[in-house]
């Protein structure tokens, strides 16, 4: 199997939410038993619902466990900053079309979220990044059509 690349950020936020749905579960089963002490339970809705949300959690769980397990954490900051966009990096870029900047982290696919500008390393704009240098112009490809971009600077922060 693949090792899935991710940032120290990333394996942190994983591991804190492992930590919170682990400290769950005895909740969970608290609230299976005392479901189970209202009678019959075809008919307990208390029961069923604690019992969906034991599933849940387990499958989260699962997931969570199984990322980590196939994770290659990447800590930017002990490489050496060469200028060239690699994972992890933070770039900075400059639209050319209307000057306007823009930065973006390049991180994992379960890291992204485009409101606090970190992309995915698979998305078309760090796809289009990856191996280019401080300073080259680089066309990308997007669903709104070819867009052109100076990069202004690469960080490894």
């Amino acid at each position: 199997m693949d090792r899935v690349p991710m940032t120290v950020s990333g394996e942190k936020k994983l591991r804190t939410e492992l930590e919170r749905l682990t400290k769950l579960r005895p909740q969970i089963s608290k609230a299976i038993a005392e479901a189970r002490e209202l009678g019959d339970l075809k008919e307990n809705s208390e029961y069923h619902a604690a019992r969906e949300q034991q599933g849940l959690c387990e499958a989260q769980i699962r997931d969570i466990e199984f990322k980590l397990s196939n994770s290659q954490v990447i800590d930017i900051s002990k490489i050496e900053n060469t200028g060239k966009v690699i994972f992890g990096s933070t770039v900075n870029l400059i639209d050319l079309a209307t000057e306007e900047e823009v930065k973006y982290h390049i991180v994992g696919d379960d890291e992204a979220d485009i409101k606090h500008n970190q992309i995915s390393v698979n998305s078309p704009i760090a796809r289009g990044l990856i191996g280019k240098m401080e300073g080259d112009e680089v066309t990308i490809q997007t669903p709104g059509g070819a867009k052109e971009f100076e990069i202004d600077q690469v960080e490894y922060i």
